[in-house]
């Protein structure tokens, strides 16, 4: 059996659009701004997908849904990450589980990660832990200009 780790991260600000949802890990949070991109900007998502595709070596989100494809606007993530899987699996690999964390000033997510770690593990077909913290009010995400999101991901080939 081969093991292989991959790491992701993804930063977006947040939109100036008042109408546009926050989205991460597939849930939608009340009470926060949207995040600003091409598809539904769920930054969670996002970075679970790139630790997935780095773990087998098939480059980036961006090489495989790229921003200026308006074939990807408004995108659901989920479905971005569950093309990002069966990638993973015609390669030979499966997922063993994916640990990931929101570096968030706001909204506060502590109550909504159980949700968003079910979503994700739904998708990647396999455990998936979801973490929260904060910048500490340092820098651009200190000042609740947006969020980043990291996450590294098992990977297995018999």
């Amino acid at each position: 059996m081969s093991l292989r780790i991959g790491q992701g991260y993804d930063v977006h600000a947040f939109s100036d659009d008042p109408d546009r949802p926050l989205v991460l890990g597939g849930v939608t949070v009340v009470g926060g701004p949207g995040l600003a991109g091409h598809s539904d900007a769920d930054a969670l998502s996002h970075a679970v997908a790139d630790a997935v595709l780095g773990a087998v070596g098939l480059g980036d989100l961006g090489d495989h849904f790229p921003d200026t494809d308006p074939q990807w606007a408004g995108a659901d993530s989920l479905t971005l990450l569950a093309e990002v899987v069966r990638l993973a699996a015609g390669s030979g690999w499966t997922v063993v589980n994916v640990d990931a964390t929101v570096v968030a000033e706001r909204p506060k997510l502590g109550a909504l990660r159980p949700q968003m770690a079910e979503r994700l593990a739904t998708v990647v077909g396999a455990p998936v832990s979801v973490k929260a913290t904060t910048h500490e009010g340092l820098g651009a995400l200190g000042r609740g200009e947006g969020i980043a999101c990291l996450a590294v991901a098992l990977l297995e080939a018999p």
